[in-house]
């Protein structure tokens, strides 16, 4: 569990000579998987409350090409920060073998307005996206669970892997899927040599409607916009964490899954921003008001998570600067007490 320092920061003014520069390695170094869990479900619902986070301003580069801009800032001295993400959209750099996403992260004190910190903010979304999913499936997952089914194998692929085995230590059983059957592969060899957990085994199938019938979770992370997990592959008392879509034209389930289970989202944004349910919505495959909850409001206790075993959870996200700030705050407190 995260440390209360960590959780809330004290009230003393932060003297600071010049900004630090968190890189991706360093960043690393500073967080795991377990940890940002943790200090999620610790302060989310504590800090949320004092937040102000706009709506994300999204401008067009170019008729494929995107820049986001993702602000927060607390109005509570005890998390005194402001903080700004700001990230490009590329997806035509598949072509080039590049990254689609490029992100930093610029933190500063709400109490004086220096600038305390650049991050890189590609890595830094890489782990408190994979770690919303992780806090998620903590609550709504079974407790054991024993397949975990990861449909896609890109740069988001191992952190979620990492995350969902943080959150559910009975994991057994990875099994990797991807439309490039090779990139599977890869993923499922390396994970297996580099994490080399205790009796944890990591496998690529090709064939994904057999994969989806194994998986207690089911986690997606792809860009795709044609249905990938069909709701009567679902089995029983299974989880579904449904990560890439963030625009109506995306979906990675159809509507029989969302039917079946009992949705969930990280925040209200994914209500109009994902496609899984916004379709869902207009079909009157659900209502608004059959969701679930949020996590905040499942982490405080204000809503209920699973209700018995044989239920199917689907847990959507869609990102918000809240965990985004709360992320580069254990960032630079970490590192900042490792630096004295």
């Amino acid at each position: 569990m995260a440390s209360k320092s960590n959780q809330l920061n004290t009230t003393t003014p932060i003297t600071i000579t010049s900004p630090i520069f968190v890189g991706a390695e360093s960043l690393q170094s500073i967080l795991s998987h377990r940890t940002l869990i943790d200090h999620f479900q610790s302060s989310l619902s504590t800090v949320s409350p004092s937040l102000t986070t706009p709506i994300r301003q999204s401008h067009a580069v170019s008729s494929t090409s995107s820049l986001l801009l993702m602000p927060s800032w607390s109005s509570s001295p005890s998390f005194p920060y402001i903080g700004v993400k700001l990230v490009t959209y590329f997806p035509q750099n598949s072509t080039l073998s590049l990254p689609g996403i490029h992100a930093s992260y610029i933190l500063f004190s709400s109490t004086t307005g220096q600038t305390l910190a650049s991050m890189d903010g590609t890595e830094l979304t890489l782990y408190r996206t994979s770690c919303v999913s992780g806090l998620a499936s903590r609550i709504l997952s079974r407790n054991d669970s024993k397949v975990l089914v990861m449909i896609g194998a890109g740069a988001l692929a191992p952190h979620l892997i990492r995350a969902h085995l943080a959150a559910r230590p009975s994991l057994k059983k990875v099994i990797i899927w991807n439309r490039t059957v090779e990139k599977a592969r890869n993923l499922a060899e390396k994970l297996q040599e580099s994490l080399g957990i205790d009796g944890v085994g990591f496998q690529s199938n090709g064939c994904l409607e057999e994969v989806i019938e194994l998986g207690d979770i089911v986690s997606c992370a792809t860009n795709s916009e044609e249905v990938l997990v069909k709701g009567e592959k679902l089995k029983a008392g299974a989880h579904l964490d449904l990560v890439g879509s963030f625009k109506h034209s995306m979906k990675e389930c159809d509507d029989e899954a969302i039917r079946r289970g009992r949705v969930f989202v990280d925040n209200e944004a994914a209500l109009v921003e994902a496609g899984e349910l916004v379709g869902a919505f207009e079909r009157g495959v659900i209502d608004q008001k059959d969701i679930g909850g949020n996590l905040v409001e499942l982490i405080s206790g204000e809503k209920s998570g699973r209700i018995n075993s044989e239920e199917i959870t689907v847990f959507k996200s869609v990102g918000s600067a809240v965990v985004d700030i709360l992320a580069a705050q254990l960032v630079y407190d970490t590192f900042m007490q490792q630096n004295p």
